[in-house]
């Protein structure tokens, strides 16, 4: 793009126009159309026409320059021309921090460092259609070649091949740009890097159109065969060699709810994909060289340390000398100076009577009315004596000296306010002016509240006009504001008050440390407090101010400030009155019609003094038409009162550029400094009085961001220029002290904070003695820690340093002070270097917010701008992406978050301005709603812990002995021993299932053995043992007779939960078949339930379908056709209507090792494993779960489970048969149409041991929490229950356990009733709580320590803690040993490692497609590699550790407890440590109200986080920075991408778990249709 940035300059005046070129009556002709668009008075589209026409005949003077590129590419040359352009700035909606306009130099400096970066590639985040704007749709999605290069060779327009990728980045066509970026997916950069076998592959062509075709034969000639797939890093186990990967089915079928076609290899990496495009570009941005990182420690690997900033030993520190205290002139005692402040006011109002104190305009700039001095003496005089003697409650005075009051009054009137003001003083009361409350949600108010009621605050004085405008009750008062003490409103207008009985007189005392009023302040956290000033400070001040400026009597001053605080109180309230002066107001509604207003009143009134703020110096220059007639020679003062902003200063220069001309003479401009606690700390005095000349300093950014003044010589770009805000008040004295810690005084070359003694200064926080001592009785000490002087002095809030001629400079506010990383940063400053970027065509400009967020024990910097409602996301983009890197060159800072929100929607401050409190308070409750946020987590945080380098193994003999040095033991567990277990039971002489039956059919043929539930909780079918027997029998013929089976073939059994399915499943059992149960395919979702039907059919290499005539159609149907190949079916044969056949023989299998039944289910990482069930395992596993739970004949147990794999089949369709207890069937499915039916029909039958899923019990805590009164009426009670399981293949979920528990407590539910149990692939029930034993019990461990694979317990509640609650007991004939995941070496108790298992019951092995048993021999006969070498032992897949606990077991041993951690196939291994999804999940889920639900996964070492918005989807973007902060604060972890979409589209299984690769795979593909995609820098 270089020659671009050089081309498309200076977008300015006109295209490239330069504004200097133009005749001045087109340069005045355009200035006042950027003012009438800013105004809103035409709209955008009026503006460009009309700035078309008035440029059409300079138009030619551009034509060189190709048009797109005008309209693209506006990059990084300087888009404010020469220096007249920034008068014609456009005015922004009105505000009080449009303060900074920017010195042009600054403006300079930013487009230059912009053109020093090359424009980088970001992708940009995506959005839904939906949502917001338009946001264009990229035609062309990159295909993925799944071995492109690291470093993509990309094409250039000469089609030349590159030899470096990067420095042709710049001249790509952007489309072809995406494709080439897009061509290598994430999947395949880490590929190539893993496997440096791969050689990067160049393209090369000629026309941009080609890039499909290069790509193509990029697909093509990439050796594919010599790369291993893509390693997973999802799992954190080593890959295998492409001849040894497991060939486990991968049946990552699409979750519900997405349409379209699975695009995937057969590694589940998508071959289309925009998305994986986007995160390629995230890659290689994230890849440029940072900054020099930080220096790295790291301890132990124990801990993670937070990384301490170590201080740079290059940078700047101070050399001066120790600065010494700086006096201002004594305060000169007039005799004939007033004692008092109403002593002044008596004295005019009775003596001057007819002078002219105020005159109010209204918003036409007419003047309505001008209050006399003895006008403003009457009624406040009337007024005080009104709200002492008439104002009753209750026969009692409502108020009494010394009560606080609330003055509320608009803006548009401050002769109301003045009369109220100092009838307050002369009742003695203390007036609080507060701003008018316009809603109940004002920004702030509710801290205004606060005050209020803390000031004790009864009575409120308002006008009538004022009060007909507040929101009211219904009732017909003031509504009460939220937050607000109880107030009475009180009108003060003429008609309302008393005249004083002859007797009475106000009391005028000489001036006191009383309290005479109270100022509010909103500091930086956005808490109000309020200034106590007493009557003496008053009156010093005034005297201060009228020696200061010469203020002379009868003066005329001009007023544009808020009259109710601050300078426009001190100079157009106070001091005017003590110097009998005329105020003219201007009332901000008028300036914001017409900026002139101010500038026509000085002239008209011949006013000598006028009392502004930059903003309104600035908006004056965009009114050019009106400038002509105006004469400002009558001013010998034009105080500036936010002078101590640094950007004043350009104002101040361009303001004297102008109006030179008009009569103002350049020592007339006046910057003064202030703060509420301080009062006037400096001001420029005028000429006259014999003060130094103005001084200006360039100051170096980067010095300042060490606190050191550093004149700026060589390096133009980051610099600071400042003016003085002269000298220091008389009678007062000034230190400069360190910011933190004692207030030590600064050296002279060092920035800290002003301090102040003086008679002039506020006296307290009112009511807060704490931070009062800090501020205003703060004694300042020299390095040898010597108290400068006996008197205290106030902290001003206010940043600066003394310059020469004893000049007062500031540099920046206490409040706007961000510390990053040990530097400081002032926030206006970092807003002026984001409005020189591009003036303003996307964002608002005096709508611009930044802040600091503490994120990881450091402040990162946000910033938020009001966007454009024409600014199109592109462009929004692009502004937001150079605002990052203009930030980064000229301050060296990273900003962390970059909000746009929608025009008018960021809280505003009383006038005009932006309430930075609330918005970050709104930001960090995720109530900002932005329409566009950019995180740049991977540049700012700089100090998370080292990545975790694994160390050495330690051998497995080292570490047994270890452990037995320690004293540990090894970490084993048994169950009980079955030999030892003799039971009377008959069912035990039968090695086989199929036996058992048949015994129960002849000795208790009507004994119900299972009863099935319907919605309404009707019996809908029942089976007794011969009843089961016959039909089974009736199935074995079909299957001999019709389906022509052998014995030992696979049978699919597809039916929906029934008693159909166990008869079938004991019919194949009864022929010698091998079943196989299958859920049958969702008829509203064919799609993406069937594929998953046809792949387990076919894995299991099923010959024949037992199902439903129903099913069968479904099958075969046409929609079917469209998911799967209906052709390739095998036999289906329905079982509805059998013919009452009996089959010749019941086959007998030869040997108990033969297999009984395959058990498949998906896994939550998206493979689908079929296990191998030998008859002896599926006995030995009926009877352990019978003596663990004391299953017989006479009892009945509830299973509310799906019955296809795991123990859920078991206990559906095996447990009966064995143990002849009663089974209550009750279809999870059931549930969606009646969510009490499990509860009710477990109540019913007075069940005591019931079975449910997570999801089960998550339908009944949603879906019943409100209802559990309605049940109790129902009279639904639990007190039945002994033991409620729930059936799971994961750590146990405490949360929902628990609010179960507590939820139906009230329907006699104990709360020991409730635990889970664990089982997974390679043995289905390991654990499971059963009737007898001790309690589950629960710890707490460090999650930090776990990701290092280490256990650490904790007490509960301590920070970092994690509780998990033990498995149920370990089942009887069930050993269990914890095995180190790489060496399999025993561990010791209480450490994490592998759960290895041994039992009858294993499973014998998978049954995978391909059949290669010899891969995964290793899950099911592993050994250890040291100790007890002989057992064979099962491999579980999941992290856990054994502890031993206080408690005995039924056999009066100590229980050894088993806590699961999670599955190891899921753990992500991010940073060198372990982590496991649920707990990064359940910390997003905290993190906003809206989130409904969550999961992450990781795609090429970035963590993907993936949230569902329950909310409107404005709030979605919400949502981004609250992730991304919640993973850094408590896992350590920047997250890459945050992807939000609708409720329901995770993909969750009947088991209730996520399907994380599913999700993932829909991710690349393209295929959740999410609400926003953010692409975390």
């Amino acid at each position: 793009m270089a020659e671009r940035e050089r081309g498309g300059g200076g977008g300015g005046g006109g295209g490239g126009l330069e504004a200097g070129a133009l005749p001045p009556d087109v340069r005045e002709g355009l200035a006042e159309l950027e003012l009438e668009l800013s105004e809103g008075d035409i709209t955008q589209k009026g503006y460009e026409k009309k700035r078309a026409k008035l440029l059409a005949r300079y138009v030619p003077l551009i034509q060189g320059v190709d048009p797109s590129l005008q309209a693209e590419n506006r990059v990084p040359g300087s888009s404010q021309t020469p220096a007249t352009s920034s008068k014609q700035q456009k005015a922004r909606s009105a505000n009080a921090r449009d303060e900074r306009f920017r010195s042009d130099v600054h403006t300079e400096a930013v487009q230059a460092a912009l053109a020093r970066y090359k424009e980088r590639k970001m992708p940009m985040p995506s959005k839904r259609r939906s949502v917001l704007a338009h946001s264009s749709v990229e035609t062309y999605t990159p295909p993925d070649t799944s071995s492109a290069s690291e470093d993509e060779g990309s094409l250039r327009r000469q089609g030349r091949l590159t030899s470096t990728a990067l420095q042709s980045h710049s001249n790509v066509e952007p489309w072809l740009h995406r494709v080439i970026q897009g061509s290598s997916t994430s999947s395949s950069a880490s590929s190539t890097s893993s496997h440096p076998g791969g050689k990067p592959a160049a393209a090369s062509n000629t026309a941009p159109a080609a890039a499909a075709t290069v790509l193509a034969d990029l697909m093509a000639h990439a050796q594919l065969d010599n790369h291993p797939a893509p390693p997973d890093v999802t799992t954190g186990l080593v890959e295998l060699p492409p001849h040894e990967r497991p060939q486990v089915a991968s049946v990552r079928g699409v979750p519900r709810g997405y349409s379209g076609s699975i695009l995937e290899t057969a590694d589940g990496v998508p071959v289309n994909s925009r998305v994986s495009s986007k995160i390629q570009q995230l890659l290689n941005t994230l890849k440029r060289p940072k900054r020099p990182p930080l220096k790295e420690f790291f301890v132990d690997d124990f801990e993670e340390l937070l990384e301490v900033h170590q201080p740079d030993p290059n940078q700047p520190k101070p050399e001066g000398s120790q600065m010494t205290v700086l006096q201002g002139e004594p305060l000169a005692m007039a005799s004939n100076w007033p004692p008092s402040l109403l002593a002044a006011l008596q004295c005019w109002g009775t003596t001057q009577p007819k002078a002219p104190c105020l005159t109010a305009l209204d918003t036409t700039g007419k003047a309505v009315y001008t209050l006399t001095y003895g006008k403003l003496w009457s009624r406040s005089v009337k007024l005080a004596y009104t709200l002492l003697n008439k104002l009753t409650s209750k026969n009692e005075p409502l108020l009494k000296p010394g009560d606080r009051v609330a003055l509320v009054f608009p803006n548009s009137d401050p002769v109301m306010f003045m009369v109220a003001f100092y009838g307050c003083l002369l009742a003695e009361l203390i007036p609080v002016p507060i701003e008018v409350p316009l809603t109940r949600k004002d920004a702030g108010s509710q801290q205004i509240g606060f005050l209020l009621g803390s000031c004790g605050v009864t009575l409120a004085l308002t006008t009538d006009a004022c009060q007909k405008g507040l929101p009211k009750a219904p009732t017909g008062e003031v509504a009460t504001f939220r937050g607000w003490p109880r107030l009475v409103w009180f009108v003060i207008d003429g008609k309302h008050l008393a005249k004083p009985s002859k007797d009475w007189h106000p009391p005028v005392r000489d001036a006191s440390a009383e309290t005479a009023y109270i100022e509010y302040k909103t500091s930086k956290e956005g808490s109000t407090v309020g200034i106590t000033v007493s009557h003496a400070s008053m009156l010093a001040q005034c005297h201060a101010l009228t020696q200061a400026c010469s203020y002379s009597e009868a003066e005329t001053l001009t007023n544009v400030l808020d009259f109710k605080r601050d300078a426009g109180l001190w100079h157009g309230v106070l001091t005017s009155v003590m110097n009998r002066m005329h105020v003219v107001s201007i009332p901000y509604a008028l300036m914001k019609v017409n900026p002139l207003s101010w500038i026509q009143k000085v002239c008209s009134y011949k006013a000598r003094v006028a009392l502004v703020k930059s903003r309104d110096m600035h908006w004056s220059l965009l009114a050019q038409r009106d400038q002509r007639d105006v004469s400002l020679s009558s001013l010998r003062m034009l105080i500036v009162a936010d002078g101590a902003n640094p950007w004043s200063v350009s104002s101040c220069d361009a303001f004297l550029n102008v109006f030179q001309s008009r009569g103002l003479r350049p020592e007339v401009i006046c910057p003064c400094a202030s703060s509420s606690e301080a009062l006037t700390l400096a001001i420029r005095r005028p000429p006259d009085s014999g003060g130094p000349p103005p001084g200006k300093t360039v100051l170096s950014m980067n010095g300042l961001s060490y606190g050191v003044i550093r004149v700026d010589t060589e390096e133009k770009l980051s610099v600071l220029t400042v003016q003085d805000v002269g000298q220091v008040m008389p009678g007062a004295s000034v230190c400069v002290v360190k910011v933190e810690g004692t207030p030590y005084l600064c050296r002279t070359d060092e920035v800290g904070e002003l301090c102040v003694h003086s008679g002039a200064t506020g006296a307290a926080y009112y009511g807060l003695v704490g931070i009062t001592k800090n501020v205003f009785e703060t004694i300042p000490v020299t390095t040898g820690g010597v108290p400068v002087s006996d008197q205290p002095f106030t902290r001003t809030g206010l940043l600066g340093f003394i310059g020469p001629d004893q000049l007062v400079f500031v540099v920046g506010k206490l409040d706007g002070l961000m510390v990053v990383g040990l530097r400081r940063h002032n926030a206006d400053d970092v807003v002026a270097t984001a409005l020189a970027v591009e003036p303003m065509k996307f964002v608002y400009r005096g709508r611009i917010a930044v802040f600091s967020v503490t994120v990881l024990h450091d402040d990162r910097i946000v910033l938020v701008a009001e966007q454009r409602p024409d600014a199109s996301e592109e462009d929004s983009f692009q502004w937001m992406s150079r605002v990052l890197q203009a930030i980064d060159s000229i301050h060296q800072v990273g900003v962390y978050c970059l909000a746009l929100v929608p025009a008018n929607t960021l809280p505003k401050a009383p006038l005009g301005g932006i309430h930075i409190s609330e918005t970050k308070q709104r930001f960090l409750e995720g109530a900002l709603h932005p329409c566009n946020v950019l995180m740049c987590p991977h540049t700012c945080v700089t100090n998370l812990p080292k990545p975790r380098q694994k160390q050495p193994e330690v051998g497995p003999a080292s570490m047994i002995v270890g452990n037995l040095v320690a004293g540990k033991r090894i970490a084993q567990a048994s169950g009980r021993d079955v030999t030892q277990l003799e039971d009377n039971d008959q069912a035990r002489k039968f090695l086989y299932l199929a036996d058992v039956l048949q015994w129960r059919a002849q000795t208790t043929p009507d004994h119900p053995l299972f009863l099935l539930l319907n919605a309404k909780g009707t019996v809908t079918s029942t089976a007794t043992c011969v009843q089961l027997h016959k039909k089974a029998e009736r199935v074995a013929a079909a299957l001999s007779e019709r389906g022509r089976l052998n014995v030992g073939d696979h049978v699919a059994l597809v039916y929906p939960p029934g008693v159909d399915l166990i008869a079938t499943f004991y019919g194949c059992l009864y022929a010698g078949c091998v079943p196989i149960t299958v859920r049958p395919p969702h008829p509203q979702n064919l799609a993406t339930t069937l594929p998953t039907v046809k792949m387990i059919v076919e894995v299991s290499k099923s010959t024949c379908i037992l199902t439903t005539q129903a099913i069968m159609k479904l099958l075969r149907s046409k929609e079917a056709g469209a998911a799967v190949d209906v052709k390739t079916w095998p036999t289906i044969l329905d079982t509805d209507d059998l013919p009452k056949k009996r089959v010749a023989s019941i086959f007998r299998p030869p040997s108990p090792d033969m297999l009984a039944y395959l058990d498949f289910s998906v896994s939550t990482t998206g493979i689908l494993a079929g296990v191998k069930m030998s008859h002896a395992a599926t006995s030995a596993l009926c009877r352990s779960i019978k003596l663990q739970c004391e299953l017989y004949p006479s009892r009945q147990i509830a299973v509310c489970l799906d019955p296809y794999c795991g123990l859920g089949f078991a206990l559906w369709c095996l447990c009966s048969v064995y143990s002849g207890h009663q089974s209550l069937l009750v279809p999870p499915l059931e549930l969606e149409n009646n969510v009490s039916l499990w509860l009710s029909a477990v109540s019913q039958y007075r069940v005591r041991v019931t079975f449910c899923s997570y999801s089960v019990m998550e339908m009944c805590t949603k879906g019943l929490g409100t209802q559990t009164d309605l049940l109790r009426a129902k009279s639904v009670n639990l007190s039945c229950v002994r033991t409620c399981m729930v059936v799971a293949e994961e750590r146990p979920r405490i949360a929902l356990t628990q609010s179960f528990s507590k939820l139906f407590k009230d329907l006699g539910l104990s709360a020991r009733a409730v635990s889970t149990t664990f089982g997974c692939r390679v043995n289905v029930a390991i654990c499971l709580q059963g009737t007898a034993g001790p309690d589950p019990t629960t710890v707490y461990v460090d999650m930090r320590a776990l990701r290092h694979d280490r256990v650490r317990l904790v007490e509960r509640g301590s920070p970092h803690s994690l509780p998990l609650m033990e498995s149920g007991k370990i089942l009887p004939g069930v050993k269990v040993i914890i095995a180190h995941t790489e060496t399999k070496g025993p561990l010791g108790d209480s450490h994490l490692g592998e759960i290895w298992v041994s039992s009858p019951h294993n499973a014998t092995g998978y049954y995978t497609v391909y059949g290669e048993e010899s891969l995964h021999a290793d899950h099911f006969s592993a050994r250890l590699s040291f100790g007890d070498t002989q057992t064979i032992w099962a491999r579980t897949g999941y992290l856990g550790f054994l502890r031993r606990t206080d408690l005995t077991d039924a056999s009066g041993e100590r229980h050894d407890a088993l806590y699961v951690v999670g599955s190891l196939d899921e753990t992500l291994e991010l940073r060198g440590m372990r982590y496991h999804p649920i707990d990064i999940e359940t910390s997003v889920i905290r993190a906003h109200k809206s989130i409904a639900e969550c999961a992450v996964f990781t795609w090429t070492n970035l963590l993907v986080v993936v949230v569902e918005l329950e909310g409107p989807e404005q709030a979605a973007l919400d949502l981004v920075a609250l992730v991304t902060n919640v993973v850094l604060e408590e896992h350590f972890l920047i997250v890459g991408v945050v992807v939000i979409v609708d409720p329901g589209v995770i993909p969750i299984n009947s088991r209730g778990e996520k399907q994380r690769m599913h999700l993932r795979d829909g991710f690349l593909a393209d295929q959740l249709d999410p609400i926003y995609v953010a692409y975390n820098m």
